[in-house]
């Protein structure tokens, strides 16, 4: 039976058995566009185990929380999820669906919105209401960065998008918040997938995962050679930072993908990021134009990135990068 519910719903992630934080940026989000429209808020959270964990979104904006908890969902197996949020959003109808832009929202959401035949706008740097009419605005960067684009999504609802990771920091939790928490039975018919879970290996990567990092510490092809390089990654240590690499850099064999920054790699939102030797292609550009501030250091005067760097510095970027090293080295010895 179909429930008319207009909730604003976001998709919690289970990574490891646990609740990601980036499930905590969504509900920020979504608080705000809910409020805006006077309607609930509502989480959904798939996986195994994990329903005695559902109840720490509520004082962080949830009004409700949908748990779906079953064996089958142990591992990430993106049709076997979709089956379950299709099936959701066939009962409740929900006025917009909201992930985030990691690799999982990025699988699951536009093979769900072709499932359901509803629009989806990716990468999105900012969500609003439109007043006159009650319908999502979602802003993301277009033409390479270039300009911000506002998109309404046509036809039914849900209303979809993916969020960028980091571009909204979550609520500080209200413990006096009441919220209501509803277990969905799975049908056994809908928990199938095509794929086989084989196993999860680690991908090589310099820190914490570059889309989480506060602090990014990048490089591209005027670092000249790996051996160069590796210092980004003592400079990053230092600084209780990440290291992120241009599409040369990694074509080069200098990082692996995982540190890639740009629209073929991942878009940051750190509070600082220094790119060390990187021009500042516009692919680049439009994957690191989150950064709250930017530091750029290049040998040419002309680097297209020091137009967008709130801090241009002309010079080699092996001999600014050691004397960094050097000095924040020094400060810890002081401390």
């Amino acid at each position: 039976m179909r429930e008319i519910s207009k909730e604003v719903w976001t998709l919690a992630e289970v990574r490891g058995g646990d609740i990601h934080p980036v499930s905590k940026e969504l509900l920020a989000w979504g608080r705000e566009l809910a409020d805006s429209m006077c309607v609930p808020l509502a989480s959904i959270l798939i996986g195994h185990g994990i329903s005695d964990k559902a109840a720490a979104l509520i004082p962080v904006g949830a009004d409700k929380v949908y748990i779906a908890d079953d064996p089958a969902f142990e591992n990430f197996l993106c049709d076997a999820q979709v089956k379950v949020l299709e099936d959701l959003v066939d009962k409740y109808s929900p006025s917009v669906l909201i992930a985030s832009a990691t690799t999982r929202g990025r699988t699951l959401m536009p093979m769900l919105s072709a499932k359901l035949g509803c629009g989806l706008t990716a990468d999105c740097t900012e969500l609003s209401i439109e007043p006159s009419t009650g319908r999502l605005i979602q802003t993301r960067p277009a033409i390479g960065g270039n300009v911000m684009a506002d998109i309404k999504t046509r036809g039914q609802d849900p209303q979809m998008c993916t969020v960028r990771p980091k571009s909204k920091r979550p609520l500080c939790p209200d413990m006096s918040r009441n919220g209501q928490l509803v277990s969905i039975e799975v049908r056994a018919d809908r928990i199938g997938s095509a794929l086989e879970f084989l196993g999860f290996r680690a991908e090589s990567a310099f820190g914490l995962p570059i889309q989480e990092a506060e602090i990014i510490v990048a490089g591209g092809k005027g670092m000249r050679s790996s051996k160069n390089f590796s210092k980004l990654e003592e400079l990053a240590v230092l600084m209780g930072g990440t290291v992120g690499a241009s599409r040369m850099a990694v074509d080069l064999g200098w990082a692996p993908y995982s540190a890639q920054v740009g629209l073929s790699g991942k878009s940051v939102t750190p509070r600082l990021y220094l790119a060390f030797g990187i021009s500042g292609a516009v692919q680049h550009i439009a994957g690191m134009s989150g950064a709250e501030t930017v530091i750029a250091v290049n040998h040419d005067p002309e680097a297209p990135i020091f137009k967008v760097a709130d801090l241009s510095i002309q010079g080699d970027s092996m001999e600014i990068l050691d004397g960094m090293i050097n000095s924040l080295r020094k400060r810890q010895k002081n401390i």
